[in-house]
């Protein structure tokens, strides 16, 4: 018998897996495959459709990196209906407790708020099993429903949420927030003070690269020659708006050398779509999510990424997407509140630019000064935003950290 099928299982429970291009997804499999390369039998329970398009089928089993991937059928129906959603986070969490109950021998668990009710099985699994169970806290529900106004602070599933938070938050033998807004939140939930630490998430950095505008083929093949882009990359999602950002861009459609572009999807990736159909602006550009093998052309294509923080988020969901941009050395237009996580690291660092959200004026002007920045002066802030990334927040950095967390307590 192969000495892997002798080890005990570290079970990682993620909706969102590889090569789905949802960044949760990406970083579960960092995580995993860290853990292989530490001598554990890394099984993963995940969908086998896409997150964002259900139409896209992965294989129902394949080994990435030594991760055993295992995709489950039912658990993915898309984003446009909460009563889908629903459907499908039932489902998946049914075939985990299955699944994870039975599955022997097991050393631990690691799952993360992808989906917010996979902390069910966890829970459900942990306590059968009597094995630690490690949460990794990427957002807060019912939390980001609250604040987006789609339910109401004393209705029942938020009762029953709040319940479940409570459960896994006791449950867990270790917790991993991403920024101090987010473990201040925890903390008013729950006295988590001796297992809780705080690491933001690592850029893609496998993926990602500098390639000056020149020989990148991104920009030839979306003619953005001596062009001056904007982008907004990743989820387009409530919680991080671009309404200003998108207002500005329809004002400024007489700026013929500036375009804006809008990579990803998302629930707010409607937004885009209907001001492109209504208003027909030249100066727009709608992309879906793009592959892996191909980020690192895109994120580079811009000169200044746009990050967004709705005002009411900060410490419930995190501005991911602004790791990627620092790791390409770009500078960063910050749409959001100040305090938040992102303005800790563009304002005291002066790697970029804030705008408050509604201020459509302001980011116009502010738009308009940043294409009259001397190029060298934007590629300074490019540069110091990359050098916090390499010294703070890489993959070489956080990973290893994060992994001696997971491994805390653990018996192989």
């Amino acid at each position: 018998m192969p000495a892997h099928r002798q080890a005990k299982v570290f079970l990682v429970l993620s909706q969102v897996y590889v090569p789905d291009p949802a960044s949760v997804g990406q970083h579960m499999h960092d995580a995993a495959a860290e853990m292989v390369s530490r001598g554990y039998r890394v099984v993963v329970l995940t969908a086998n459709r896409g997150y964002d398009n259900p139409s896209i089928r992965y294989k129902r089993r394949e080994i990435v990196d030594g991760v055993e991937i295992r995709r489950l059928p039912l658990s993915s129906f898309g984003k446009r209906s909460i009563k889908q959603r629903l459907l499908a986070a039932v489902s998946f969490i049914s075939q985990c407790i299955v699944r994870g109950v039975v599955m022997r021998p097991l050393a631990g668990i690691l799952v993360s708020t992808s989906r917010p009710m996979c902390s069910a099985a966890a829970v459900m699994i942990g306590t059968l099993r009597r094995v630690p169970i490690k949460y990794w806290v990427m957002d807060l529900n019912p939390d980001q429903a609250i604040v987006l106004g789609r339910t109401r602070e004393g209705a029942l599933a938020v009762r029953a949420f709040n319940l479940l938070n409570r459960l896994i938050l006791k449950r867990a033998s270790n917790i991993v927030a991403l920024d101090r807004f987010m473990a201040e939140r925890l903390h008013r939930k729950s006295d988590v003070a001796d297992k809780l630490r705080i690491l933001p998430p690592w850029p893609h950095e496998n993926h990602l690269e500098v390639i000056p505008h020149g020989e990148n083929p991104f920009r030839q093949e979306h003619g953005l020659e001596n062009k001056f882009v904007v982008m907004y990359s990743g989820n387009h999602s409530h919680s991080s708006p671009i309404t200003t950002l998108l207002q500005a861009a329809l004002r400024l459609q007489d700026e013929r050398d500036l375009v804006f572009m809008f990579v990803g999807g998302g629930d707010g990736k409607e937004e885009v779509e209907n001001a492109i159909t209504r208003r027909k602006p030249k100066n727009i550009v709608s992309l879906p999510y793009q592959p892996l093998s191909r980020i690192k052309y895109s994120l580079s294509a811009a000169d200044v990424h746009a990050v967004a923080v709705g005002n009411g988020v900060v410490g419930v969901v995190h501005p991911c997407k602004i790791y990627g941009a620092m790791a390409v050395a770009k500078p960063i237009l910050l749409i959001g509140p100040d305090p938040c996580h992102a303005s800790d690291l563009v304002e005291p660092n002066g790697i970029g630019w804030r705008i408050a959200h509604g201020d459509v004026d302001s980011a116009v002007q502010v738009i308009k000064a940043m294409c009259r920045t001397d190029p060298k002066k934007l590629g300074v802030m490019g540069q110091k935003a990359k050098q916090i990334v390499n010294d703070r927040i890489s993959k070489k950095v956080l990973l290893g950290q994060f992994a001696d967390i997971v491994e805390q307590g653990l018996t192989r």
